[in-house]
């Protein structure tokens, strides 16, 4: 009996240690591994909607309905196959549209999952088709979202036409990406706008003096630094930080009315937002529908593929490390949030 208690204790120690190193490995990929892609999913939005209505009505319809319906549909199909058969015109290849979304955080981490979607649906869509890129953001990093709008203008730079539909939030930084577009799509009550530039520091200087604490920051270049969170701000410093927001605000500026001419940029650069049809009214978009409208319209008579890239959760995930994960993005969150050195758009 004492053998087998000693056995047991033995057992239970092996287990407890198995158990501490999987989760160390855990830990380990998950702070040193982000969410790999595992590949591009396409799916034929046509293929889908008529499986949604095949299914409704089945389920409304009665037998004899039924019956009746699908003959009219198999007799409407020869006659549209037989039409095509007999013009040469139509028998060219059907025009495409691919859909793809980026959902933008404040630093735009969709950019490269972006990247890699434009970069394969380049290989093959022609000036004959259509991209769609639905944008959801209220922006963020300047320099991130300035390089999703470049990822985006590389659609146009092959000739191809380049809608963006806005269900929800396109400002600042999402409006940067929209504009890009030969059209901009948005919802009744979508936001768009928020042209403008902002940036906030914290200061602790008059903390860290009340408690005998001493920062120094050492420099070598005038404005290697200028605002800083533990030192003390000197107008001169302040004076030439307002001046580099207002150059980014500028820039900004120039990139509106470089690809919406008709935008009277003095008047809607101002920060602030406009709904649907207040946008529409001083032409930050083109027409007021929502994606899904939008793109059950474009089936009629177009192939529509949906492009997304699925993740393939880090062993650290697998292992039930996701609480762990969600702490350490709201800390990253707080520290960009408290950062000088980001301007946000």
């Amino acid at each position: 009996m004492e053998f087998l208690a000693e056995y047991g204790m033995f057992l239970a120690k092996a287990v407890t240690v198995l158990v501490v190193v999987a989760l160390i490995i855990g830990i380990a990929a998950s702070a040193g591994h982000k969410d790999k892609p595992s590949g591009l999913k396409i799916t034929k939005l046509n293929d889908k909607l008529k499986k949604l209505k095949d299914q409704l009505q089945e389920s409304v319809l009665d037998k004899k309905e039924l019956k009746e319906l699908k003959k009219e549909e198999k007799a409407e199909a020869k006659k549209q196959a037989k039409a095509k058969k007999s013009d040469d015109e139509s028998e060219a290849k059907k025009k495409k549209v691919f859909v793809l979304d980026f959902n933008g955080d404040i630093k735009a981490s969709q950019g490269e999952r972006l990247k890699n979607e434009i970069s394969a649906l380049l290989t093959i869509a022609s000036p004959e088709d259509e991209v769609v890129v639905k944008v959801e953001s209220g922006g963020g990093m300047v320099h991130q979202y300035g390089l999703a709008s470049s990822q985006l203008d590389r659609i146009k730079s092959h000739n191809i036409p380049l809608t963006v539909c806005v269900d929800k939030v396109a400002a600042s930084g999402g409006y940067m990406m929209a504009v890009v577009a030969d059209k901009i799509v948005a919802a009744p009550f979508a936001i768009l706008g928020s042209i403008g530039v902002v940036a906030q520091v914290p200061n602790f200087n008059r903390l860290l003096k009340k408690n005998d604490v001493d920062f120094e920051i050492h420099t070598a270049g005038e404005y290697k630094r200028t605002l800083t969170m533990f030192g003390e701000n000197t107008d001169k410093a302040r004076e030439k930080f307002q001046e580099d927001l207002k150059d980014v605000h500028e820039l900004f500026k120039t990139f509106v009315s470089d690809h919406r001419p008709a935008v009277d940029v003095d008047k809607v650069a101002n920060g602030d937002i406009w709904y649907g049809q207040r946008a529409l009214d001083v032409s930050l978009i083109d027409e007021i529908k929502t994606s899904d409208q939008y793109l059950q319209d474009k089936c009629e008579d177009c192939d529509v593929y949906t492009i997304t890239t699925p993740k393939r959760k880090a062993l650290g995930q697998r292992l039930g490390l996701a609480a762990q994960n969600a702490v350490s993005a709201g800390v990253e969150k707080t520290i960009e949030k408290m950062s000088f050195q980001k301007w946000y758009m």
